[in-house]
C-alpha cells in the first residue's frame, strides 16, 4: 500500500470512529510522517510514543505513559514486516476506553515469496557478525518486508560510514528512517524518545527480496563482517 493510500485509509478509519478536533491520537515517531499527517488531517493532535528496541514498533509502555483524558486512539504501525504488540495494545486501550486504529492492510505477499524472504533472513541471521540482526519477538511472525540491522558503533556517524563502505562494495543498503517524525518541520514536539533516537542513528536496511540469490546474500555477509569490527571502538 502506497503512502498516499495509507494516509487516506487511516484518516477514513479515524473519522469513522468519530475522532477529530480536541482528540489526541498516539502514534510512533519512528515511521513515515504520513501516519501523523493523517491524524492531523482529522483535526486531532498526534502524540508521539517511543518504540521497542527489538521490534522497532510502538512500545505499549510508552503509550501508557502518554495516555490522558484527551486520548481517543492509538495507531500501531507494523514496521518492516514485524507486527506491533497488538495483545498489549488492545488490553491497554480497552482498560482506558480508547480505540486501536490500524493504518491499513498489509501488502499482499504470496506464501512462496514470504517463505523465501524468511529463508534468506535466516541465512543472514546465522552468518552476520558485524551488525545486530533483526529478531522476531516470541510468538510473532516476521515477514522481513525490509531486513533492518543495527550498526553497533557510536551512533549515526558510524552507521553512515558503514553504509557508504557497503555501497562501495556493491551492497545496495539505505537508512530506513532518516529523521523521526517528532523532529520534522510541522510535527516538532518536545518529547524524550530515547529508543527512537537510537534507532534513527543505528538502523540500516540491507537488500533482501524473494528473488535475492545465495551469491548476493553471501556478498552481504562478507562485506558486513569485514567492516563490522572497524566501527566498534569507543568514541574519543
Amino acid at each position: 500500500m502506497g503512502m498516499t493510500t495509507l494516509s487516506g485509509t487511516l484518516r477514513a478509519r479515524l473519522e469513522k470512529q468519530g475522532i477529530g478536533i480536541g482528540d489526541e491520537v498516539i502514534v510512533p515517531a519512528y515511521c513515515d510522517s504520513e501516519v501523523a499527517a493523517a491524524v492531523r488531517e482529522t483535526g486531532a493532535l498526534p502524540v508521539f510514543a517511543d518504540i521497542e528496541p527489538g521490534s522497532l514498533c510502538i512500545d505499549p509502555a510508552s503509550v501508557a505513559a502518554v495516555l490522558n483524558e484527551r486520548t481517543a486512539a492509538v495507531v500501531p504501525v507494523h514496521l518492516f514486516g514485524h507486527p506491533a504488540d497488538m495483545v498489549c495494545l488492545h488490553a491497554l486501550a480497552q482498560s482506558h476506553g480508547v480505540k486501536v486504529v490500524e493504518p491499513g492492510e498489509p501488502a499482499a505477499v504470496s506464501s512462496v515469496e514470504a517463505a523465501r524472504r524468511r529463508q534468506h533472513a535466516e541465512f543472514l541471521n546465522a552468518r552476520l557478525t558485524g551488525v545486530v540482526v533483526p529478531r522476531a519477538a516470541a510468538g510473532t511472525r516476521h515477514t522481513y518486508d525490509q531486513y533492518v540491522v543495527r550498526v553497533p558503533g557510536n551512533g549515526r556517524p558510524d552507521r553512515d560510514v558503514f553504509k557508504q563502505a557497503l555501497r562501495a562494495r556493491g551492497v545496495r543498503c539505505h537508512v530506513p528512517v532518516k529523521t523521526p517524525v517528532h523532529r520534522l518541520p510541522g510535527f516538532r514536539a518536545d518529547v524524550r524518545l530515547p529508543e527512537t533516537e537510537r534507532a534513527v542513528g543505528e538502523c540500516l536496511a540491507l537488500p533482501l527480496a524473494a528473488s535475492t540469490t545465495r551469491r548476493e546474500l553471501q556478498r552481504i555477509v562478507s562485506a558486513c563482517n569485514a567492516l563490522g569490527g572497524l566501527l566498534m571502538e569507543p568514541a574519543c
